[in-house]
C-alpha cells in the first residue's frame, strides 16, 4: 500500500472527496459479514440500563478504606484473592497528586513543608490548595481539548489558521476553575447561546461543536447545488454529532451513518435525527463581548436597531414617544445651525478601466453596477470652489443592489483599495494637473492585515479591506502634506486601483473635501438629502410623516453612535448560524433538510430525519417536541437538556469514568469513548454507578469528585510490584497497586520551564506561536519549529496555551505522544521510544532551558556541590545520595553544569511518576 504524504494528500483534491463519498458504502461492505446482534441483545447491555444505587460493600479491610471507593476496590481485590499495595511514601504521593491535578511538580519548598507537616489532614490540605489553584483549570482543560480534538487550524488540505479559536480554550479553563456544575457545562457547549443568553461565555462555549477539523476547500469553494457540497456538509455535521455524543455519552453513533448500528441499539433514524439537530449551524466566527455589561448593552442596542428597521419598536426607542421626539427636535435644531466640516464633491467625470458602469446618484454618491472585472481602476474628477484643502474623504456606502449591501462588490461584501492617488489642478487649466503628496491615511475600520495605510504604500499587492465589517458604511480620510486650492476653482481627480483580489471592487462611494485643521474628522458626515431637506424646512412647518422620519433617523444615529462607542465585538470560532458568507460558504436561513440516507449515500435519500437523540436511553424521549421545527436553536437546546438530564445513564457514567481514567491511567471502562458492545465492560460496575450517583448528589461538582478520588486509599497506594498478583491481573485492572506513569508531553515541557525558573504563568489570551512561519503562503503555511528562538517569551508560556496545528505538529511534543488534533484522543498513547530520548537530549528547547537551570542554581547556591543538590531538589524533589553527588560532581567538572542539568532532565526519575 502506498502511504500518502501530506503533500500528496493535499494534491488529492477531488479524488479525496470521492473517497469520502464512497466511504459509507465501503464500510457497509467491510462489515457485511460481521455478526450482527439482535435488537433484544443490543438493548440488553449494562450501559443502556438506568443507573443503579448500589450499596457500599462491607469488607474486612482492617481499617484500610478511607472512602467508599476503597470499599468497592477492596471487595473486588478480595474476590480475586489479592490485597492492596502498601501506601506510597509522602514524597511519592505529593509528586503524584501535583502532576495529576495541576500538571506540575511541587517546588522544593512545597515538598519540604509537606514532609514536615505531621498533622492528620496535611495531605487533604494540599489537595484543597491544588484544586483551588488556577493551574488546575489549565491542566484539566487540556484533557478536555484532547477529547473534543480541539486545535486552532482547520486541518484537511488547507490547514488555515483559526485566529479566534482560543476563547473556547479560556472558557474551559475558567469553567474548571469555577467548578461549574457539569450539567451546565454540557448545556453551554451545545446550546449556551439559547439556554444562557445573558452570559457571553455561554456563546464562547459553542466552540466545542466547532472544535474539530473543517474542510475549507469543499465547504467554501464548491457550489451549493453540487453533490460534493452536500457530501461536505454531511461530513461536517457527522463530526459535530460524533464530537457531541462521544464526548458526553461515550457512544459510537457514527457507526449508524450507513446502517443501523450492528452491535448497539442505535438506528440510522437516531443518527440522522442527531444530524438534524445541527442542520442549522456551521463553524464560523461569531460576535461576543467578554464584558457582561457591554454584552447586555450591545444586545439591547441591536434590538432597538432591529426595531427601527422593522417597525416593531422596543420600549423607549419609538419615534412616537414624546420624550424621544423632544430629543430629536433638539438634535435637529443643533444640526440646522451646524456647518459640516466636509464639502461633498459633485463628480463630473467617472471612468472604470474594467468596464463597470458608474452611475451618479442624487446624493452625489457613485454606484457601480454591470460588469465586475477581476481588476479595475476608478478615475473620478470633481471641481470645487473651496481653497486650502487639507484632506479628502472616501465614504464607502451600502446599497441594496450589492452583495450583503456592500460596500464592496465581492460576494462577501468586501472590497480592496490597493492604491489611492490624488491629483489637483486649476479648473480653468486642466492641462496643469499635478500629483498631490499624501501624508497619512485613517479609517474607521481596518481589516486585520489590510489597513488603509496600505492603500498609499505604493505596493499593489497590499490593500485596504473591510472584511468582516461588511453591510455597513465606512469612511477613510487621506490627509495632504500641503494644502491645495486655486483661484477660480480646483479640480480634484481621484484614482482608486483594485489590482488584486478578483472582483473586490468598490460598490458605492462618495467623495468630499475639507479645509479643517488636521487631523481631519472622520465622522462629520454629510446628512442624506431627504433628511437635509427636512432640516431646511422650519420646525413649525414640518409634516407629521417628516417629523416621524426625522425622529427615526435621529434614533438610528443615536443607536449607531452608542454601538460605535462600545467598540467592535470580539470574535470566537464556534457553532454559528449568522456569519459573513465567503464564496459559497454561507449560513442556512433555516435548518437544512436532513434525510436518512440509504447505505449512507447522499445520492439515495429516504425519509426526512426528525430532530432527536437516541431511542435506547430509558426514561428520555427519542424525538424532540419542538414548537417551531424551523427554530434551529430549539433543536440544540432540546439535545443539551436531553444529554444533561440526571436520568441519562450514559452521560453521568461517561464523565466519572473519564475522571477516573486520568487519575489511574485506565478507566473503569477502558474504552472511554465506547460504552457499547464493542467496548470493554466495566471492571467495577457497581463503583461506576456509585460514582455517577455521587456526582449527581454533589450537583455536578467535578472538584468534589477529584477530591474524593485522590484522598482515597487506593489512590495513595505505592506502585510496588507483586509477581503473584501480576499473574492474576497482569494489566492491574483491579488496582492492586498504583500504576507508574510517564509524564505527558505538556507536563514534561512545563516542568522543564518551571525548574529553570522561566515559566510564564500568565493566563488566557491568544495562543503562543512557538515556531517561525513563512509569510505570504495562501494555504497551509510553512512552519519551522527548530528555528524558533527558545528565548522568545512565547516559548515560556504553559503548554496549554500553545498554538496547535493539525497537520504540522511540534516535533518535540509529537515525540512525547501529544495527540494528533485531527482525531479524537479519549486516552493518549504512552510509548517509550529512542526518539523520545533523542528529543530530550538534543532538542533546542531542552538544551537551552538546561542552561537556564544551570544559571538559576548558580545564582542560588555558592558552590558546585550545593548547586547539584539544588538541581536534584528542583527536578526530582529529593536530595542526591552521596554516590550520586560524587558522580554528578565529577561529571559537572568535566562537562559543565548545563550538561549535568540535562542528564537529570533525561533521567527516568524525572520522566516518570510512581
Amino acid at each position: 500500500m502506498m502511504f500518502l504524504t501530506r503533500k500528496r494528500f493535499r494534491r488529492a483534491g477531488i479524488a479525496r472527496r470521492r473517497i469520502w463519498r464512497a466511504m459509507p458504502a465501503l464500510l457497509c461492505i467491510a462489515l457485511g459479514g460481521a455478526a450482527t446482534l439482535s435488537s433484544t441483545d443490543k438493548a440488553d447491555h449494562w450501559a443502556f440500563k438506568p443507573i443503579t444505587h448500589p450499596d457500599i460493600p462491607k469488607t474486612n479491610d482492617s481499617g484500610w478504606a478511607r472512602t467508599p471507593i476503597d470499599e468497592f476496590i477492596f471487595a473486588k481485590l478480595a474476590e480475586k484473592g489479592m490485597k492492596p499495595a502498601p501506601a506510597a511514601d509522602k514524597r511519592t504521593l505529593l509528586r503524584r497528586v501535583y502532576f495529576d491535578l495541576i500538571g506540575l511538580p511541587p517546588t522544593p519548598e512545597q515538598m519540604s513543608a509537606f514532609l514536615s507537616d505531621h498533622s492528620p489532614d496535611a495531605y487533604e490540605k494540599v489537595v484543597d490548595s491544588l484544586l483551588a489553584s488556577p493551574r488546575y483549570g489549565e491542566r484539566w482543560a487540556r484533557h478536555w481539548m484532547d477529547i473534543v480534538h480541539f486545535a486552532e487550524t482547520h486541518g484537511n488540505d488547507q490547514d488555515r489558521e483559526r485566529p479566534n479559536a482560543w476563547p473556547y480554550r479560556d472558557y474551559l479553563i475558567q469553567s474548571f476553575n469555577a467548578d461549574k456544575p457539569y450539567g451546565k457545562f454540557i448545556e453551554e457547549q451545545i446550546a449556551g447561546d439559547v439556554l444562557y443568553p445573558d452570559d457571553p461565555q455561554a456563546t464562547v462555549a459553542l466552540g466545542c461543536i466547532a472544535a474539530g477539523p473543517w474542510d475549507e476547500s469543499s465547504q467554501q469553494d464548491i457550489r451549493d447545488d453540487t453533490t460534493d457540497k452536500k457530501v461536505a456538509q454531511n461530513l461536517d455535521r457527522d463530526d459535530m454529532v460524533q464530537t457531541t455524543m462521544a464526548t458526553f455519552t461515550s457512544t459510537t453513533v457514527g457507526c449508524a451513518r450507513c446502517h443501523d448500528h450492528k452491535f448497539d441499539p442505535i438506528s440510522q433514524a437516531d443518527y440522522y435525527g442527531l444530524q438534524a439537530v445541527f442542520a442549522g449551524v456551521d463553524r464560523a466566527n461569531r460576535d461576543y463581548d467578554p464584558d457582561p455589561n457591554i454584552f447586555r448593552r450591545r444586545h439591547e442596542l441591536l434590538r432597538e436597531k432591529n426595531g427601527l428597521e422593522t417597525g416593531i419598536y422596543v420600549a423607549g426607542a419609538s419615534p412616537s414617544d414624546p420624550a424621544i421626539r423632544s430629543e430629536a427636535a433638539a438634535w435637529a435644531s443643533a444640526q440646522s445651525a451646524k456647518k459640516s466640516a466636509w464639502v461633498t464633491l459633485d463628480p463630473s467625470v467617472m471612468r472604470s478601466s474594467g468596464g463597470a458602469t458608474l452611475t451618479k446618484l442624487p446624493d452625489e454618491s457613485i454606484l457601480a453596477s454591470g460588469k465586475r472585472p477581476d481588476v479595475d481602476t476608478y478615475t473620478i474628477s470633481a471641481s470645487t470652489d473651496i481653497k486650502g484643502i487639507t484632506a479628502v474623504r472616501v465614504e464607502l456606502m451600502t446599497d441594496d443592489s450589492l452583495p450583503h449591501k456592500g460596500p464592496g462588490r465581492q460576494d462577501n461584501g468586501n472590497l480592496h483599495v490597493n492604491e489611492f492617488y490624488l491629483k489637483a489642478g486649476p479648473t480653468a487649466h486642466p492641462d496643469q494637473v499635478q500629483a498631490v503628496d499624501l501624508a497619512s491615511a485613517r479609517a474607521d475600520f481596518d481589516q486585520q492585515g489590510w489597513t488603509i495605510a496600505m492603500s498609499i504604500d505604493r505596493n499593489p499587492a497590499s490593500a485596504w479591506g473591510i472584511y468582516p465589517q461588511v453591510g455597513q458604511p465606512h469612511v477613510g480620510v487621506y490627509e495632504l502634506k500641503k494644502s491645495v486650492g486655486f483661484d477660480g476653482g480646483t479640480t480634484l481627480t481621484f484614482v482608486l486601483e483594485q489590482t488584486h483580489g478578483e472582483g473586490h471592487l468598490i460598490g458605492r462611494l462618495r467623495l468630499s473635501a475639507t479645509t479643517a485643521p488636521l487631523p481631519a474628522p472622520l465622522h462629520d458626515s454629510v446628512l442624506p438629502a431627504d433628511i437635509a431637506a427636512i432640516l431646511d424646512t422650519p420646525a413649525a412647518q414640518r409634516s407629521e410623516p417628516a417629523i416621524a422620519q426625522l425622529t427615526t433617523f435621529y434614533l438610528k444615529q443615536k443607536v449607531d453612535g452608542e454601538l460605535a462607542a462600545l467598540g467592535p465585538p470580539k470574535k470566537v470560532y464556534a457553532a454559528a448560524n449568522h456569519f459573513d458568507a465567503v464564496n459559497s460558504f454561507r449560513p442556512a436561513k433555516t435548518p437544512r433538510a436532513v434525510f436518512v440516507l440509504k447505505r449512507g449515500d447522499i445520492a439515495q435519500p429516504m425519509q426526512p430525519a426528525e430532530p432527536g437523540a437516541l431511542s435506547c436511553v430509558p426514561g428520555l424521549p427519542e424525538k424532540f417536541a419542538l414548537a417551531d421545527p424551523a427554530d434551529e436553536s430549539a433543536r440544540r437546546a432540546a439535545l443539551a437538556k436531553w444529554i444533561s438530564d440526571p436520568k441519562n445513564c450514559l452521560t453521568w457514567r461517561s464523565i466519572v469514568n473519564r475522571v477516573w481514567e486520568y487519575h489511574f491511567g485506565r478507566g473503569i471502562v477502558s474504552s472511554p469513548n465506547d460504552f457499547g458492545h464493542m467496548g470493554t465492560p466495566p471492571t467495577h460496575p457497581e463503583l461506576l454507578d456509585w460514582l455517577a450517583n455521587y456526582l449527581l448528589e454533589q450537583h455536578g461538582s467535578l472538584r468534589a469528585l477529584h477530591r474524593l478520588i485522590v484522598t482515597s486509599s487506593v489512590y495513595r497506594q505505592s506502585s510496588q510490584y507483586n509477581e503473584s498478583y501480576a499473574r492474576i491481573d497482569s494489566q492491574n485492572q483491579f488496582l492492586w497497586r498504583m500504576e507508574r506513569t510517564r509524564l505527558d508531553a505538556e507536563s514534561v515541557r512545563d516542568t522543564i520551564l518551571q525548574v529553570s525558573g522561566m515559566l510564564d504563568t500568565t493566563m488566557g489570551g491568544p495562543s503562543a506561536k512557538q515556531f517561525t512561519q513563512k509569510p505570504g503562503v495562501h494555504v497551509t503555511p510553512v512552519l519551522n519549529y527548530a528555528d524558533f528562538n527558545p528565548d522568545d517569551p512565547a516559548e515560556r508560556r504553559l503548554s496549554v496555551y500553545r498554538f496547535v496545528y493539525r497537520t504540522l505538529p511540534d516535533p518535540f511534543m509529537d515525540a512525547l505522544d501529544c495527540p494528533d488534533a485531527s482525531q479524537f484522543a479519549p486516552a493518549r498513547n504512552v510509548s517509550i521510544t529512542a526518539l523520545q530520548a533523542l528529543a530530550m537530549m538534543n532538542d533546542r528547547f531542552v538544551v537551552r532551558y538546561a542552561e537556564h537551570l544551570a544559571q538559576r542554581v548558580a545564582k542560588e547556591k555558592p558552590d558546585m556541590v550545593a548547586q547539584i543538590s539544588r538541581v536534584y531538589q528542583l527536578c526530582l524533589n529529593r536530595k542526591p545520595t552521596s554516590d550520586e553527588l560524587n558522580a554528578m560532581t565529577e561529571y559537572a567538572k568535566k562537562f559543565g553544569m548545563a550538561n549535568t542539568c540535562r542528564v537529570l532532565l533525561n533521567s527516568n526519575e524525572f520522566m516518570f511518576v510512581n
